[in-house]
């Protein structure tokens, strides 16, 4: 039988405990992986083990794969009307309402984020959505027309649900709890057996089964390029899986290794770019949070920040003041913003990045080593003096590193904005509306803010252009991703 995670947070800054199964949850019940072998979870805040979960692999996907057409078959889709599925999608959004604070001390304990974000921004953001999606269970239903002769796991699972699919998920290996204490709410909120399954285990295993799997017809993914361009592979090495594939049966990896209908939801290397007509002050603080925010484990981060060479050194000085005050710690302290990056790999895999770019011959601004002396935490990092083809100006960093240079005008600023083969998103701070519009459609990016950064909405479509992906996240676009387009011709009138 699969173990039961028992934790207590009491000063931890929630004052509540969590027990949940750790299990594989197949067929809506929690069972062990077919080889009994499990995964270790690590707190990043310290480095110690929480727990372990079960270890799916390419047996337990298949289980996961005959649960969900059965319960497509006898219990979902067509046989569940619209309003019921808003129903159960509504219910779903009262109990993440419910029981926000557990879900957010446990994005908190195995994730690093700050508690009061991780409440605010995913959790209560995750509600919003399947809210959202509720609304559009009885208003997509296709056209008739008279002729001669349909904040991550909510972003998949919301359109998914309420266009009557059913769903084999796969959460990080990294951060499985608050996907299996939701799979007990799901439980809870009614949804038929079968209709949400959630197999945790390794990308290039249990990902790898999914994304090559014949039976499965659409995968949506949101992590590296690179992954997703084996997921590209692997779907049209087995049943060309598309995004207009026949069955109901959908995949959903989330932030981790692998993917395939094929949705990707990819890197990033955002510019973020402060004109001289800026308000510098309101500039500084959305650009700290644009790219720091969630340790800068944040797919559209604004990565890379251009200023306007007359307003340079006085944004300089008020963005690093302003850094400063940020306070890198325990997620669970209130004070808190940016927590530890999420496991060793990555924390080496940024701190490699920051050595290369002292090698290139960047400067260290500020930050750049390790914060403290326990779990994988790193000082917010600013780097200047940066050349376009430097390593750290071209690849997606995924952490708390930032590069900013200088430039002239508008016509430079657009031309090396968009010399990447990312374009998920982009930013312009000016008081003057019309040049930020003109300069936001001149970019190459699948989300521009105007004076923000970080901010979006349940209704608004996101995703990227070139290499960061395919397909839209959110919003009425996201449906589309989960239906299909059928033409039946009927003859009423016409006699050979």
């Amino acid at each position: 039988m699969p173990s039961t995670f028992n934790y207590d947070f009491s000063g931890h800054g929630w004052e509540g405990k969590t027990s949940f199964n750790t299990g594989l949850f197949i067929g809506g019940k929690f069972v062990d992986g077919v080889e009994g072998k499990t995964i270790d979870v690590f707190n990043p805040t310290t480095g110690q083990e929480i727990c372990k979960v079960s270890e799916g692999g390419a047996k337990d996907i298949d289980l996961a794969v005959q649960a969900a057409h059965k319960a497509y078959n006898e219990s979902w889709g067509m046989k569940v009307p619209p309003t019921q599925r808003a129903k159960l999608l509504l219910n779903l959004a009262d109990l993440i309402d419910k029981h926000s604070d557990e879900l957010a001390a446990l994005e908190s304990l195995d994730n690093g984020k700050a508690f009061a974000i991780a409440k605010k921004v995913d959790v209560c953001g995750a509600a919003s959505v399947f809210r959202y999606y509720a609304g559009w269970c009885d208003k997509n239903g296709g056209k008739v027309i008279e002729v001669d002769e349909i904040w991550m796991l909510s972003w998949k699972l919301g359109p998914a649900l309420a266009t009557g699919n059913v769903v084999v998920l796969k959460p990080s290996e990294f951060t499985p709890l608050t996907a299996l204490r939701t799979a007990q709410l799901i439980q809870e909120a009614g949804f038929p057996p079968g209709v949400v399954n959630i197999v945790t285990g390794y990308g290039n295993t249990a990902g790898a089964a999914i994304s090559s799997h014949m039976e499965i017809e659409k995968v949506a993914f949101t992590g590296s390029t690179v992954v997703g361009r084996y997921i590209m592979k692997a779907a049209a090495e087995s049943n060309l899986k598309s995004k207009y594939a026949d069955p109901h049966l959908f995949f959903l990896q989330l932030i981790g290794m692998v993917v395939t209908d094929v949705t990707l939801e990819l890197g990033g290397k955002s510019p973020n770019i402060i004109c001289d007509d800026a308000d510098l002050d309101q500039a500084v603080k959305w650009s700290a949070f644009g790219i720091f925010f969630n340790h800068g484990q944040c797919c559209c981060a604004g990565s890379r920040v251009y200023v306007q060479e007359d307003i340079y050194d006085k944004f300089m000085q008020k963005f690093t003041d302003h850094i400063k005050t940020l306070k890198v710690g325990d997620p669970f302290h209130k004070e808190t913003f940016q927590g530890p990056q999420v496991s060793k790999i990555q924390f080496d895999r940024i701190m490699g990045y920051i050595e290369k770019g002292k090698q290139e011959g960047a400067t260290v601004l500020m930050g750049g080593e390790q914060h403290g002396t326990e779990g994988y935490f790193i000082q917010p990092t600013v780097f200047t003096d940066v050349k376009p083809n430097m390593t750290i100006v071209k690849d997606e960093i995924f952490g708390p590193v930032v590069v900013v240079s200088k430039f002239k005008n508008d016509e430079e600023i657009i031309a090396t904005s968009n010399d990447s083969m990312y374009g998920l998103a982009a930013a312009i701070f000016s008081q003057n509306i019309s040049r930020a519009i003109k300069l936001a459609n001149a970019l190459h990016a699948g989300t521009v803010w105007v004076n923000q950064y970080n901010t979006l909405h349940e209704s608004v479509p996101f995703g990227g252009f070139k290499q960061s992906g395919i397909g839209r996240e959110l919003g009425e676009y996201a449906l589309a991703n989960y239906t299909n387009v059928k033409s039946i011709h009927v003859n009423l009138t016409k006699e050979l």
